[in-house]
């Protein structure tokens, strides 16, 4: 197992190596098989959610043109468990994570739920060690451009699709309810289902530019919630 200062080296992090940051990469496989001292890296995974809401939320509230919608639509993508294992692979910490000797066979340190946790607890390790600054400054350097490549204006379908599945991973499809007018003077009317839940209505000349008007006015109900 490589040393954490290597990782610390990488990440060039300037800090005594503290307990804590050394908890963050115990998996509760390892824990409960070994009983090392301090415990698995459950617990600090809570506290590195919320400094990680709370600095990606200040982050997009800098950016003058988001309504609170689009903030709303772009934390959930960010703050995600896709996203954060995507991050833990970015920056390599699951190199250094221990896991037990069953869990690794079945292919653990690949699992997007255990890199997600993962990422957490380290997040939350060096906020609880390190403090409020320090970790912020981290993120501001290692984060903000996998952030900004969210915060392309992608169209409310993609977003939808993003904002879904960043959630509760459910299939999103658009239904034409009612065509009205000629064949070349034609109104289309569509639903977006959430599997068999309605989640928005649009009409428009198109059907794209229908299925565009559902998608917004599901997000619009979504991003009240």
């Amino acid at each position: 197992m490589a040393e954490i200062k290597e990782l610390f080296k990488k990440l060039n992090i300037k800090k005594e190596i503290r307990p804590l940051v050394e908890q963050a990469f115990v998996h509760s496989s390892y824990y409960y098989e070994n009983k090392e001292q301090g415990g698995s890296n459950e617990r600090l995974e809570f506290i590195g959610d919320a400094v990680l809401e709370l600095w990606t939320s200040k982050k997009l509230f800098a950016v003058k043109n988001f309504n609170e919608g689009k903030m709303t639509i772009v934390r959930a993508q960010f703050v995600c468990e896709k996203s954060f294992a995507n991050l833990t692979q970015l920056l390599e910490l699951e190199q250094y994570l221990k896991l037990g000797v069953g869990e690794e066979k079945m292919g653990g340190r690949n699992k997007a739920s255990i890199l997600a946790d993962l990422f957490e607890a380290f997040v939350g390790a060096l906020y609880l060690e390190y403090g409020y600054d320090f970790t912020f400054s981290f993120l501001d350097r290692k984060l903000t451009p996998e952030l900004n490549k969210l915060q392309i204006n992608k169209g409310p379908k993609n977003e939808l699709q993003e904002y879904v599945q960043s959630d509760i991973r459910k299939n999103l499809r658009y239904e034409v309810t009612k065509a009205v007018g000629p064949a070349n003077d034609r109104t289309f009317e569509v639903v977006v289902y959430l599997n068999d839940i309605a989640l928005g209505k649009g009409s428009g000349r198109t059907k794209k530019t229908a299925e565009q008007e559902a998608a917004e006015d599901a997000l619009a109900k979504l991003v009240k919630k």
